[in-house]
């Protein structure tokens, strides 16, 4: 495998009211939506956003995800969360690290994984497609 270590990102995000459960802490299905907002801004970083995901005749299902829980979130405590490319040949697998960013105490930490499926056929693709790898810097 080619070097990915650039392919990283970090986002600052605040959990409102909304995203707490009756308790007043971030409700734990929230988790994946904040690891869909690293995942979207990692995207748009290499100009592979979701409408030239469209355009490159694939989509991205998720067909596997973790989630390990740390610390408690509560809603206007800023987190900043990390996201990593750490696989690409066959899927991609995207790896997240959340913390608390006054303290840098580590929260959450996990991973998402995602095939290329075709846009016209819905077949899925057993290699990632070169349109990806191209964006991403991975192959010229």
């Amino acid at each position: 495998m080619n070097n990915v270590n650039h392919c990283c990102i970090t986002i600052d995000y605040t959990p409102s009211f909304h995203d707490t459960d009756a308790m007043g802490v971030v409700w734990h299905g929230n988790y994946l939506k904040f690891f869909e907002k690293a995942r979207e801004a990692l995207f748009r970083k290499f100009n592979y956003g979701y409408k030239e995901m469209v355009n490159s005749g694939y989509v991205w299902p998720i067909v596997d995800a973790k989630i390990k829980y740390t610390a408690p979130t509560l809603a206007e405590q800023t987190l900043e969360i990390f996201a990593k490319l750490e696989e690409y040949e066959h899927r991609i697998k995207i790896s997240y690290l959340i913390k608390d960013k006054k303290t840098g105490k580590k929260t959450t930490s996990g991973y998402t994984t995602q095939v290329a499926v075709s846009a016209t056929n819905q077949e899925m693709s057993f290699v990632t497609p070169d349109i990806f790898l191209k964006c991403f810097g991975i192959i010229k």
